[in-house]
C-alpha cells in the first residue's frame, strides 16, 4: 500500500525538525573570522616592531669584522666539529653525512647568556648583556674593541628565538624560528590555526620584561589589533587561547545525549512509516 501524501508530509515535517535539531547549533561565520570592520589606515599603516631585549637564557650568534681579518680572529669562535671514530663514518667518508652512528658536522658556536646576565665573549672575557638590544650590544663591543681594530663592525644574531603556543590550536608546543620578528597572526599559521573551539577574542600573551611578568589580552577580530605592542611576539612569550563555552557544552554527556534523542527521532520515524505504509 502506498504511502499517502498527509503521511509522506508528516515524515518530511519530523526530518527537517532532525536536521534543524542537529544543524541548528552551527555557529555564525563571524565567529571565526579574523580583522573584522574597518581599517584605520592611518593608525595602522605605520609597522613598529619591539626591538629584541637580550635575557638570561638566550643563545647569541656574535662574529666581528673588521678592516684587518687577522687581527680580527681572535675575538670570533671557531666553528666545533664533534670528534667521531672511523668507524662512524661507515662509507660515506669523512666530512660527509655522517651515519647512524656519529655525527660529523660542525655545529655554530654561540654565546649563553647565564642566570646572572653574563657572558664570557672570546679575546674580552665576562660581559653584561642582559637588558641590552642588538644595537646598545653593538656599542658596547665597539668601546670595548675600536682601540684594537680597525674599522669593526658586528653581525649579531639570537640563536634561540622561540615561543609558546597552548590551547585550542591544531599544534600546541614550543616553535623555535630563524628570524627575529614574528606577529601573532603569523606565529597562529606555524601552529595551525585555532581549533574550532578556540576564542578569537580573548587570546593571552605572558610576557616576561626586566625581569617582571606581563600579561595582555588580544581580540584578533579586531583589526586594532596590529597597534597593539603585544602582535608582535618577543622571544619566550607564551601564547595561550582559551577555549569557548562551545566546548564545554560539546562534553561527552551531551554528545551522549543529543545521539539519543536523534535515535528517538529516527526510530519515531520509522514507526509512522510502519502505520501509514
Amino acid at each position: 500500500m502506498p504511502i499517502s501524501t498527509a503521511a509522506r508530509n508528516y515524515v518530511s515535517v519530523l526530518s527537517l525538525l532532525a536536521m534543524v535539531f542537529l544543524f541548528g547549533s552551527c555557529a555564525n561565520p563571524r565567529e571565526f573570522t579574523y580583522l573584522q570592520g574597518q581599517f584605520d589606515t592611518a593608525k595602522l599603516s605605520q609597522v613598529n616592531p619591539i626591538e629584541p631585549i637580550i635575557r638570561k637564557g638566550d643563545l647569541l650568534s656574535i662574529i666581528v669584522f673588521s678592516d684587518n681579518p687577522e687581527a680580527t680572529r681572535i675575538y670570533n669562535q671557531s666553528l666545533i666539529t664533534p670528534v667521531t671514530s672511523a668507524s662512524s663514518f661507515g662509507a660515506s667518508g669523512p666530512g660527509l653525512a655522517p651515519t647512524s652512528s656519529g655525527s660529523t658536522s660542525p655545529t655554530a658556536p654561540g654565546y649563553l647568556v647565564d642566570e646572572n646576565g653574563n657572558i664570557v665573549f672570546q679575546g674580552l672575557g665576562k660581559l653584561h648583556i642582559e637588558g641590552l638590544t642588538k644595537a646598545q650590544l653593538k656599542d658596547t663591543l665597539d668601546a670595548r674593541l675600536k682601540d684594537f681594530l680597525t674599522n669593526p663592525y658586528y653581525n649579531i644574531r639570537f640563536l634561540n628565538y622561540k615561543f609558546t603556543m597552548l590551547g585550542e590550536i591544531a599544534k600546541p608546543g614550543i616553535i623555535s624560528i630563524p628570524g627575529e620578528r614574528i606577529n601573532l597572526l603569523e606565529a597562529l599559521a606555524l601552529a595551525g590555526d585555532m581549533t574550532y573551539y578556540g576564542r578569537r577574542d580573548n587570546i593571552l600573551v605572558i610576557r616576561e620584561n626586566n625581569g617582571k611578568r606581563e600579561w595582555a589580552r588580544l581580540d584578533i577580530t579586531k583589526p586594532d589589533i596590529m597597534a597593539s605592542p603585544y602582535f608582535y611576539l618577543q622571544q619566550n612569550d607564551v601564547v595561550i587561547i582559551e577555549a569557548t563555552k562551545k566546548k564545554a557544552a560539546a562534553s561527552d554527556q551531551v554528545t551522549v545525549r543529543n545521539v539519543t534523542l536523534a535515535a528517538t527521532i529516527v526510530s519515531t520515524l520509522a514507526i509512522l512509516y510502519s502505520i501509514f505504509k
